[in-house]
């Protein structure tokens, strides 16, 4: 069977890209920082820590959010890959967070803050790339 050479795919115009890398952002920025205040929020005020102190269970929460707050911050792409992938981390808890009955409100709005913070975070990845790439000359 003969091989068959793969033409690269032909990347979207700046005129397509540069607005679509500006509202992923903006989304990602939206949903980060809503996360953040849904975490907080509810520690502070609703969550039934059992005598835990809301400090340790807060900074527990918000780590693995603050250390990509500087790169989520400065628009960079590697930035929002990671944060797609730690995201999943609260896409699960409030998963499991809305089955039950005490917690469901905030189980689902947790779990559509996170599905969005993961969905316009993958495409500004995408697009921010692309556009990279048109702006370095690449025809593609």
């Amino acid at each position: 069977m003969a091989s068959v050479a793969r033409q690269p795919k032909v990347l979207p115009p700046l005129a397509w890209l540069a607005p679509r890398v500006r509202l992923t952002r903006a989304l990602s920025l939206a949903c980060f920082f809503g996360l953040i205040a849904l975490l907080v929020v509810n520690n502070l005020w609703f969550a039934n820590l059992h005598g835990a102190r809301v400090e340790v269970i807060l900074a527990i929460e918000l780590i693995p959010l603050l250390l990509l707050l500087p790169g989520m911050l400065m628009g960079s792409a590697r930035a929002h890959a990671w944060t797609c992938f730690v995201v999943n981390i609260y896409f699960i808890k409030g998963v499991l967070a809305a089955f039950d009955p005490a917690r469901a409100v905030f189980g689902w709005v947790e779990v559509l803050v996170s599905l969005g913070l993961f969905v316009s975070g993958l495409l500004f990845v995408r697009w921010k790339f692309q556009y990279e790439r048109r702006m370095a000359g690449e025809a593609g």
